[in-house]
């Protein structure tokens, strides 16, 4: 194996890592609660600082490895996310574990960006790279499943902090076989500048937002810190968009979002996020209260789902070399409605197995979605690599919060209205809730028909023309 395969080997184990750290945690957190005695609320800041650290510094992590370099960026990234992840697992009280987690949020901003932008400094070859990020995106599907489960074993047959610990070695690893084969240098983009206002404005933006999203349904929308967080985001959003509209070399060109591929494409991100994140969160519960799982038996149930979703992901490349990346991505998030919509008539009496199709079907669908990656970074300047992986990464993080927030916000509103015994009211809720995700996903077919189209392959440009490889000179 060359260099550049051990060089992705090692960006796809930093990424698995930051992404298990998105949900390993949840099914281990009565047993967290238990030993340290903590409270509801710090349960739930367990979850919520890393969460709120990692989305709010996402376009600043982005930034800072166009312009201090990729490489360096990576392995910041790393040490602060694998350090933090010892702490945490160390962790003999609250206030430490929170603060653990807040700081593997900050590794992991600097990280998630960094390794989707280093693939096209590695691999400058538009079919490889698009192979690349098929099996980059594989590992990240691989890791929604592996948490809840990894998570669930570990809190039951060894001390909770080794959801935490097992992330040293993995970090380990990882630099050894990062320093051993990613070579990219910094280039041009480092003479530009950090444009520390759009960062400041950016990243209180989204850590506004993401609080509100977070905190929202705990606290009261209604609620003056809830409002207050929405209208901060919102000023502080306005006065991004005028910073960044008046610079002479602005973090995000704003006309970007002019061109249909850019916007459009993370449009479909967003609305495979929003699927994504609260078909797995509600359906968590549906597999427990319904069908009486264990935390590791509902972990182990998305598994067959996530890995035909990382068989999928590794040969749908192919798939939009051959009938386009409109099509691909289209027929992916129509095969996701689908299957959600079928997952909503899944009730009362039934079991795993009448589930099981519709997982299928929504693993496939949600594979053929990989191909949006490339087209999205390809319509950015080489270096802006970092910062459009930034931009990827948001609009997952933020559609994904907003799955589970609407549509936690819809269940709950059915279920209160809901008559008979409260099995019954959830199942009534939880079927509902899945009819409006079928429909809000299913807009993204047209959306990404008219978005997408003209856009043969991930290493092809938008008008069907072969892509110019990314120089690792420029963009690293």
């Amino acid at each position: 194996m060359t260099g550049r395969w051990w060089a992705l080997v090692a960006v796809a184990l930093a990424t698995f890592m930051t992404y298990l750290d998105n949900n390993v945690v949840n099914v281990a957190l009565p047993t967290i609660q238990r030993d340290l005695g903590l409270t509801m609320s710090g349960l739930e800041w367990i979850v919520s600082a890393y969460i709120l650290v990692f989305a709010g510094l996402l376009l600043v992590g982005g930034r800072l490895a166009d312009v201090l370099g990729l490489r360096t960026m990576f392995f910041a990234g790393l040490t602060v996310f694998t350090l933090a992840s010892v702490a945490a697992g160390l962790a003999g009280g609250q206030e430490t574990l929170i603060a653990a987690r807040a700081v593997q949020g900050v590794g992991a901003a600097l990280l998630a960006p960094t390794s989707l932008a280093l693939l096209p400094a590695i691999f400058p070859n538009p079919r490889e790279r698009g192979m690349a990020v098929g099996i980059w995106s594989a590992v990240g599907a691989l890791a929604l499943a592996v948490g809840p489960l990894t998570g669930g074993f570990l809190s039951e047959n060894a001390h909770w902090g080794w959801i935490f610990l097992i992330n040293a070695p993995i970090g380990v690893v990882t630099a050894v076989i990062g320093l051993r084969s990613i070579r990219v240098r910094r280039g041009s983009a480092a003479r530009s500048g950090l444009d520390l206002p759009g960062l400041v404005t950016s990243a209180l933006t989204l850590f506004a937002l993401t609080y509100a999203l977070i905190e929202g349904e705990s606290r009261g929308w209604s609620s003056a810190p809830i409002l207050g967080s929405f209208a901060v985001a919102a000023v502080a959003a306005v006065v991004f968009l005028t910073i960044e509209s008046r610079t002479a070399r602005p973090m995000i060109d704003l006309t970007l979002f002019r061109e249909r591929i850019f916007s459009g494409g993370l449009l479909s991100m967003g609305l495979w996020s929003f699927g994504v994140f609260g078909i797995y969160f509600f359906t968590a519960l549906y597999l427990q209260s319904a069908l009486g799982f264990t935390p590791i038996q509902a972990g182990a149930g998305f598994v067959p789902m996530a890995l035909l979703m990382a068989v999928i992901a590794t040969v749908s490349p192919r798939i939009a070399d051959r009938f386009g990346t409109a099509r691909t991505v289209a027929a992916g998030l129509g095969l996701m409605a689908v299957a959600i919509g079928g997952l909503s008539s899944v009730g009362e009496g039934d079991g795993y197995l009448n589930l099981l199709p519709w997982f299928l079907l929504y693993g496939a669908g949600a594979g053929l979605l990989v191909p949006l990656t490339n087209v999205v970074l390809n319509t950015m300047p080489a270096a802006r690599a970092g910062v459009a992986s930034g931009v990827l990464n948001v609009s997952r993080e933020v559609f994904g919060l907003l799955g589970i927030t609407i549509l936690g916000a819809i269940l709950s509103a059915r279920e209160n209205v809901a008559t008979g015994a409260p099995l019954h009211r959830f199942l009534d809720a939880y079927q509902f809730t899945l009819v409006i995700a079928a429909a809000i996903v299913l807009v993204g077919v047209p959306v990404s028909l008219y978005a997408l189209r003209h856009s043969r392959t991930a290493g092809t440009a938008a008008d069907g023309a072969e892509a110019e490889p990314a120089v690792p000179e420029v963009v690293a």
